[in-house]
């Protein structure tokens, strides 16, 4: 099963998330593509491991590339966050079509696991035009969270703590 989770940033997606992976006696993969650039990322990066500490997530930091990943079979997987990877690939990783990357990683990481909940952002809804760079990655999510949420059993959105189910079901 593939569940997307979206939402405003700070808003309990994670939250949600780990709750999903919880209900699933597999081993527990967390994917953490949010790299320690200052210290608020840092500060974090710190409060996930916190907040997951007694989950038994074994935690595969990987900001980009995710493609690379090997998972073993009948796992559950967290992907956190593809808004940080759309960034890491597009200003770190200087590829051309982050979004086609991006979305052929999540692919393969699909076919090798039972459950996978993928965390996004939603990005561009203020109507604001911004930088070249900016508007590129408010594009490039637009296309990364579109076809995930085509390929998806379930979606949800998360608006002020409350999981809104867009597509599919399941229990919380």
């Amino acid at each position: 099963m593939t569940v997307l989770i979206t939402g405003g940033s700070k808003n309990g997606k994670s939250r949600i998330a780990e709750e999903i992976i919880s209900q699933y006696d597999l081993p527990r993969f967390y994917i953490a593509t949010m790299e320690p650039y200052s210290a608020e990322a840092s500060a974090t990066i710190q409060r996930h491991r916190e907040l997951r500490a007694d989950k038994r997530f074994t935690t595969i930091e990987q900001y980009t590339d995710i493609g690379t990943i090997h998972i073993p079979k009948n796992s559950a997987v967290l992907l956190e966050c593809i808004g940080n990877l759309c960034a890491n690939e597009m200003f770190t990783g200087g590829i051309d079509n982050p979004a086609e990357k991006i979305l052929s990683g999540i692919a393969s990481i699909s076919r090798q696991t039972e459950i996978f909940v993928m965390v996004t952002s939603q990005v561009g809804e203020d109507g604001i035009s911004y930088p070249p760079e900016t508007m590129q990655y408010i594009r490039n999510m637009g296309i990364i969270n579109q076809n995930i949420a085509r390929i998806s059993d379930v979606v949800i959105e998360v608006v002020y703590g409350i999981p809104v189910f867009l597509k599919g079901t399941l229990s919380l």
